[in-house]
C-alpha cells in the first residue's frame, strides 16, 4: 500500500491534495535557495560528453521537472489497479 493510498483511505482526499501540493512546493523552494547560493555556472560530464555551462539551480530544476513529467507520463500509461 503506498503512502498516498494509506492517507486517502484514512483521512480522506483533503490530506492527499495537501501533500500533492506541499511536496513539489517544498522542492521548488529548496531549488530556489540552492540557485541563489550557487549562481556560478557548472558543466556536466558524462562519459566523453560535456554539457553547456549552466547554473546549478537550472540543472537541478531541469532534473526535477524531467522526473515529474516522466513520472506523470508513466502513471498515465500504467494506471493503478483498483481493488
Amino acid at each position: 500500500m503506498t503512502l498516498v493510498m494509506a492517507i486517502s483511505n484514512s483521512e480522506g482526499s483533503r490530506m492527499t491534495k495537501f501533500l500533492l501540493v506541499l511536496i513539489p512546493a517544498t522542492l521548488v523552494v529548496a531549488i530556489a535557495v540552492l540557485s541563489v547560493q550557487n549562481a556560478s555556472p557548472i558543466s556536466l560530464r558524462f562519459l566523453a560528453f560535456r554539457s553547456v555551462a549552466l547554473p546549478f539551480g537550472l540543472w537541478l530544476g531541469s532534473g526535477l521537472a524531467a522526473g515529474m513529467i516522466g513520472t506523470a507520463g508513466l502513471l498515465a500509461l500504467f494506471p493503478a489497479k483498483r481493488r
